[in-house]
This record gives structure tokens, C-alpha cells and sequence, in this order.
């Protein structure tokens, strides 16, 4: 009897126990409550009048998910990602979804830097170069909590002198803010204490249909304000050109389907697998101009970028391929999305004549990019 009643007693508490309050995007903020060395991870939400939410989490400085409203005015959750937090770890799924990189967004060429003449040897995790701050960067390291609220969450990450190598200790710092006018506005700052090198970016894979499962990019529309972008090799490594888009499948500045020239018969094309290049923008660090647009006809909804940055890299998911499953058991396939990521030219250190990633103690790093969203 006394064993029934227990019984009895655990169901009941079961059942009325208050239910999970669940995001917009319909993620649990409990399954982002855990540990990773050590430090906690956390869920942050904001909102706006217009209805628009955004998710973040402090594991990787991430963007989990980003509802905005299509011209009907249903919301859509417009990126990649997973509902909880482990599946973040790397050790589960090695990926960038939604973080925010550091130290070094993108590749440098075969991880090596040189500073005042002390030549760095840092991880080479990718076709023998560096990528995005090497195996452990920060994208799978724990940001601190500064401040958050419902509009803004602004996250610390303190990096120790020989992180992957990189010298110096460097205190960095991301703040999301969302504005009333449905933009999400991201905002970098650093400071060492030893010369070092700092070029950080936010890596969302954004399919603005909100149906990842049913609509690949191919046939959404991309704007880059850029006459020129940087060629690689077949190791995605930039060969240190700076070449033309006028005449090739990398001029987009006249907008046309992200698909319309993503299988053509050209180098380029071939090494990057499609495109995974970065674009000289032409809007020469004045964040008032828009360096990109992208635009699904599906549900109108518009992608404006701004940024204060000399480049974009412009990833189109050539390497989904099935493997991986997010949010909604949705697995993801080759061109599900497609990622605009702010940043200095790849291989910045290792070509001076290039807009410079380094930071010397007394200076502070800053970066801006706003992600402006709307309807046609």
C-alpha cells in the first residue's frame, strides 16, 4: 500500500508540475541548461514589439534561432541550429552553426603568423591551414554572462595567452541587440595584453524560407556590394589576387539566384565546391551602406547585412550533406543555407598589404554588423 502510494504521489507531482515555457521558435530553455568544462551554459531570448524573437546561447556565443515575420505576418525561423545545447558540443556535432568565431574567423594559411619576427605555429584543422581559431576555438568554448535583457545580451569571452597557439591574453566581447526595426545588431571588442591577431564574425546559416527541410537557397536572391573578391586554391587558401567579378559566376552586383551560376564550368567554382569566398566590399567600412541582400521569393522575407569590416564571406552550404540533424529533426543537406560572415580578408596576417587583424596592447579590436530584416 505504502509502495502505491508513492507511486501515486510521484505521478501526481509529474503531472502537475508547471510545463516548460517554450521560445516562439518552440525551444525549451531548460535542454540549454548544463555544463561545458566547467562553465555554465545558458538559453537567452529576446523580443521585440513586432513580434520578432531571438534565441542566443553563451555556448559559442551562438544564435540558436531568429523568428521574424514573412509578409503574412507568420513568423519563420530563419537559421540553423539544434534544440539543445549538447548538440552544440563538439564532440556531437563539430559545427559553426550560429557562433560567434573567434580568434580568427576564417583560414590562415597553413597556421602560421609572425609578429615583431616571433614566428607562431597555431593548429592546422583544416587542408593543413588554420580554421576559425583552430580545433577548439571559440565557437565551442563557454562565453560569460555580462548583462542581458529582453532586447540585448551581451557575453564575455577570456581567451588565455596560448589559446590554439595565439599569443597574448585577450578579453572579448559580443553584445546582440535587438532593435525595434527588426534588426539584430552585433557588436565585437577586444583587448590583449601581448601582440596578437583578432578578426571575429558571427557564422549563421541562414535559409530564410523557415522550411530548411523543403527549400534549398539555389533559387534565393543575393546582392554583394562588392566589384571584386579574393580566389583560393584548391585548399580554400586565398592566393593573395584580388580579381575582378565582372564576367564571372561571382558577380552579384546586379541581384540573381544564389543557384544560377553555382555549377559552372570554372576554377573558382571547382575549388570552393560552389562558393566559400570572400568579397572585397566596395562600401569601404561605412556601415550605413548595404554590403548584401538576400531575398526568398517563397515568403518575402528580406536579409539586409551592414558591417564597418572590408570583407564578406559568402559560404553556401556546399558541405551539409544529411549528416547532421537540428532543430525539428530536420537534417540538413547540401545548400540548405547560406552564411554572410563580416570579417577581414582570409589570411590577413600573412599578407600585409591587406586590410591588418593585428591588436597591440593599448588598442581595442571592434567590429559591427547588423542583420536588418524585412518583407517585399
Amino acid at each position: 500500500m505504502k509502495k502505491t502510494l508513492t507511486l501515486l504521489c510521484a505521478v501526481l507531482a509529474v503531472a502537475c508540475a508547471p510545463k516548460a515555457q517554450l521560445t516562439k521558435s518552440g525551444l525549451n530553455p531548460q535542454d540549454f541548461v548544463n555544463e561545458y568544462n566547467g562553465e555554465p551554459t545558458a538559453l537567452y531570448t529576446l523580443t521585440n514589439a513586432n513580434g520578432m524573437e531571438v534565441c542566443i546561447t553563451n555556448f559559442g556565443g551562438r544564435i540558436v534561432s531568429i523568428m521574424v515575420p514573412d509578409t503574412n505576418g507568420e513568423l519563420k525561423d530563419v537559421v540553423l541550429g539544434f534544440s539543445k545545447v549538447e548538440d552544440y558540443f563538439p564532440e556531437h556535432n563539430a559545427s559553426d552553426f550560429g557562433a560567434a568565431i573567434g580568434r580568427y574567423a576564417n583560414r590562415i594559411n597553413q597556421g602560421k603568423i609572425t609578429l615583431d619576427g616571433v614566428e607562431y605555429q597555431l593548429p592546422q584543422n583544416n587542408f593543413g591551414h588554420c580554421l576559425h581559431g583552430g580545433p577548439t576555438g571559440w565557437q565551442y568554448q563557454v562565453y560569460k554572462l555580462v548583462e542581458a535583457d529582453n532586447t540585448h545580451v551581451k557575453l564575455l569571452r577570456e581567451s588565455p595567452d596560448g589559446d590554439n597557439n595565439f599569443p597574448g591574453n585577450v578579453k572579448a566581447y559580443v553584445t546582440y541587440t535587438l532593435t525595434e526595426d527588426n534588426a539584430i545588431d552585433i557588436a565585437y571588442e577586444a583587448t590583449t595584453d601581448a601582440p596578437t591577431v583578432i578578426n571575429m564574425t558571427n557564422h549563421s546559416y541562414f535559409n530564410l524560407s523557415g522550411d530548411p527541410a523543403g527549400h534549398s537557397i539555389v533559387k534565393d536572391i543575393l546582392y554583394v556590394n562588392a566589384a571584386n573578391f579574393t580566389p583560393t586554391d584548391n585548399t580554400y587558401m586565398t592566393t593573395g589576387e584580388i580579381r575582378p567579378v565582372a564576367g564571372t559566376p561571382f558577380d552579384f552586383t546586379t541581384p540573381k539566384p544564389i543557384g544560377q551560376d553555382i555549377a559552372a564550368d570554372c576554377e573558382q567554382i571547382k575549388n570552393g565546391n560552389g562558393y566559400d569566398h570572400n568579397w572585397c566590399l566596395d562600401t569601404a567600412g561605412d556601415i550605413t551602406q548595404v554590403a548584401c541582400e538576400l531575398y526568398c521569393p517563397e515568403t518575402g522575407i528580406v536579409l539586409k547585412v551592414y558591417t564597418d569590416e572590408p570583407g564578406v564571406q559568402v559560404y553556401s552550404g556546399n558541405f551539409l550533406d544529411g549528416t547532421v540533424t537540428g532543430k525539428k529533426a530536420i537534417t540538413y543537406q547540401q545548400r540548405t543555407a547560406i552564411c554572410l560572415e563580416t570579417q577581414k580578408y582570409p589570411d590577413t596576417p600573412n599578407k600585409p598589404e591587406w586590410p591588418s587583424a593585428v591588436l597591440r596592447p593599448g588598442e581595442t579590436y571592434t567590429s559591427h554588423c547588423i542583420f536588418a530584416f524585412g518583407v517585399k
